[in-house]
This record gives structure tokens, C-alpha cells and sequence, in this order.
């Protein structure tokens, strides 16, 4: 996502959100509250996903899609508690940290919850891309914030908190609404074990892009730092 398309983006959906901001001022709501909140809603996703895989059918994908609208819910309630810090003037190192540390946890739960879905219903080979989405997403956060503590700030690359959000809940919803319409349909080729494309691969697609970008941003960043920490030394 360019940086001139999340600006615009980021204007249009403060231009939105921020009566609802001066609201939570008015009646004393703190960004940590709304952090705490983004959890608890994480929390919840990952709980229909379990739901969905311990008592919803291999063809029914109606939980990946409530999944995927908490997912986005979250994600809002992650973009609230940095922009109400930032118009209340409540920002401070704790609040920062406290929203890092809870984001870091709410991703790990809610890639629990899919790999538990997608391994109890036998998509196994999906389940193996979310764990290295899992493990890319989180190397991409703890990348920025190691070089930052060095003094490097390596924001570059694809794949930063908000576009991941945005895939996995917009990939999710999609997902669970073909089921809806259409079922559980499969595009099979003869001789192939496993089909090319059915319902869920609108959602487990996506999470192998997630897989192999997220990465490739973590290493995009860990070799960003290094050559700016090559220059600091050599000047």
C-alpha cells in the first residue's frame, strides 16, 4: 500500500471516527480502555473459530465469517486508541507499550484460533502457511521495534499491522459469504489429492500471500537497518 493511498485513506476514516473520538474524551474513555477492549474482541475471534471447528461442518463456513467481521471490529478499536492518545493528548511510554505488547498478543490468539479451525477441519497444508504467517507477522513487528531501539526507524516494506488486519478480515468475510450463496463448491483436477480452489481458499490464499510478504518484509527490514547501521559506523 503506497504511502500516498493510507494517507488518503487514514484522512477519510479520521474525518469518520473523530466525533466518535470526542465523544470517548467527553465521557473519559482512555486509549487504554479502547486497547483493552481490541483484545477482548481478538479474544472472541478466537473462540468462533474454535466454535466453528468443534461444532460447525467441513462445508459450512459461516464462523470464518463472523471471525473475519471481529476481526475488522478489532482492527477499528486499533486505529481508535492511537488517534483518541493523539486528540486527547493522553499519549505517554506506557500507553505505547501496553498497545504493543496487547497487539502482539491479540495476533498471536487470533492465528491460534485459524490454525485450530483449519487443522480440525483437515486443511492441513493451509494450517502450515498460517503458522509461518503467524511467525512473518510477528517477526515484521519485532523487526521495526529491535532496529528502532537502535535507532534506525525500518518502517519500509508491505504487510505493517493494518494491511494484515484488512487481508485476514476482508479474505474471511469473503469466505464465509460464499459459503452462504454458493456452499461448499471445489474446482478438482483428476489425479490431484486435494482440490485447486473450493470456498475456504478465499480465505487460506490470502494467508499464503500473508506467509510469503510478511517474511519477505522482516528481512526487507532487518537488511534496511543493517545497511543504515553500516553507514552510522563507517561516517
Amino acid at each position: 500500500m503506497s504511502d500516498t493511498w493510507k494517507s488518503s485513506g487514514q484522512k477519510a476514516v479520521y474525518n469518520i471516527v473523530d466525533p466518535l473520538i470526542r465523544f470517548f474524551i467527553k465521557v473519559g474513555i482512555t486509549p487504554n480502555m479502547i486497547t483493552s477492549i481490541g483484545f477482548v474482541i481478538n479474544l472472541a475471534v478466537t473462540i468462533v473459530f474454535i466454535i466453528g471447528a468443534e461444532y460447525g461442518e467441513r462445508d459450512d463456513h459461516q464462523y470464518v465469517l463472523w471471525a473475519g467481521l471481529l476481526i475488522l471490529f478489532a482492527g477499528l478499536m486499533d486505529m481508535l486508541d492511537g488517534r483518541l492518545a493523539r486528540v486527547g493528548q493522553m499519549a505517554n511510554k506506557f500507553g505505547a507499550l501496553y498497545d504493543s505488547v496487547l497487539d502482539r498478543y491479540s495476533e498471536l490468539f487470533m492465528f491460534l484460533g485459524i490454525c485450530y479451525y483449519l487443522v480440525s477441519h483437515d486443511y492441513f497444508l493451509s494450517s502450515i502457511f498460517t503458522f509461518l504467517a503467524m511467525i512473518g507477522s510477528i517477526m515484521v513487528s519485532y523487526t521495526r521495534a529491535r532496529a528502532e531501539g537502535l535507532g534506525v526507524t525500518a518502517s519500509v516494506g508491505l504487510m505493517q499491522r493494518p494491511e494484515r488486519i484488512l487481508l485476514l478480515g476482508i479474505s474471511a468475510i469473503i469466505s464465509g459469504s460464499a459459503s452462504f450463496l454458493y456452499n461448499d463448491f471445489k474446482i478438482e483436477v483428476e489425479g490431484l489429492p486435494i482440490p485447486i480452489f473450493e470456498t475456504i481458499s478465499f480465505f487460506t490464499f490470502p494467508i499464503f500471500l500473508l506467509a510469503i510478504l510478511a517474511n519477505i518484509t522482516a528481512i526487507r527490514r532487518l537488511l534496511y537497518a543493517k545497511e543504515v547501521l553500516n553507514r552510522e559506523e563507517e561516517s
